[in-house]
Formats: C-alpha cells, structure tokens, sequence
C-alpha cells in the first residue's frame, strides 16, 4: 500500500461517522506500535488535556464500562464505579479487549465497539470546544465537538480523575 493511500485510509469509526454526517477531523500518524496518548498528543501538536484515551472496565457485577480521560491523567476507579453506579470496577484484561471490542489497545475508540457499553467520559471534556480520541486504529485520531460524540453514542460526564 502506497504511503499516500496508507494515511487517507478510512476507518470503521470515519464510516460510522459519516453515514451520519457527523462532522469530525481525521489525524494520521506513522507508528510500529501503539504510543502512549501523550506521545500521541505530541506527535499531532495538541494539548494533551484536550486528548482522550479510551478505556474499557469490568465491574463487580460483570458489566462492562467505558470511560474517556485525558491521555496524561489516570483514571480513578473509584470514583469511575461511582460514576456508574457499581461498587467497584477494574480495567480490562488486555487479552479480552479485542474480543469484546473488536479493538486492539492502542486503537480503542468509543464509536464502533462490537456492542454498545455505558461510557462516561471525564468532565474536562466540556472545557474544550472538540477532543481528540482514537479513531479506531493505532495511529489514527478524530477531533469532534462532544455535542457530536453524544449523537454517536450515549455518554454522561463525570469527574473521573486521579
């Protein structure tokens, strides 16, 4: 695959918002593996507050959660289990991810998972007039309003940091 064809590449998650024209800015990076959301962020020139990582949880009672935090920031899991009304909740096993998202670490987004989980996303979010989250593949990140996140899939805001 020629280097041009590579970075204009749609993914599932640019299909998904597209067929509901919902507008969104597509950002491209060349990487062998995944990086870290803050590398990420340097990499695109963008204020690390301003990008999000996609993270996938299970909670005492065996749902699954998915919370959005700025790539520089960590996650709190208590205050993620309140958010959502459960006890407690832990991260992913990194061997279940692709299974029951369909995406690997790295290149998990909130639009186009295999089933739809409660996300919640961290209130900071609300500061900014666009974010930047995965869009579905390492190396690969989409910048939209929250107000256009919200029409993709149910979200709530929480203060779920560290």
């Amino acid at each position: 695959m020629d280097e041009k064809k590579k970075r204009t590449e749609k993914t599932n998650v640019m299909r998904l918002l597209e067929q509901k024209k919902i507008p969104y800015t597509a950002y491209h990076f060349e990487t062998a593996a995944a990086v870290s959301g803050v590398e990420a962020a340097r990499i695109l020139g963008q204020n690390p507050d301003k990008v999000f990582k996609t993270l996938v949880t299970t909670a005492a009672s065996r749902e699954h959660y998915v919370f959005m935090v700025p790539v520089a920031r960590e996650l709190d899991l208590k205050k993620a289990a309140m958010a959502v009304g459960e006890k407690s909740v832990e991260m992913l096993k990194a061997k279940d991810l692709l299974p029951l998202t369909g995406y690997v670490h790295g290149g998990c987004s909130p639009i186009g998972m295999k089933k739809q989980f409660r996300t919640v996303i961290d209130r900071s979010a609300a500061e900014f007039d666009t974010i930047l989250f995965s869009g579905g593949k390492i190396g690969c990140q989409v910048e939209m309003s929250l107000a256009e996140l919200k029409k993709m899939t149910e979200v709530g805001l929480a203060d779920l940091c560290v």
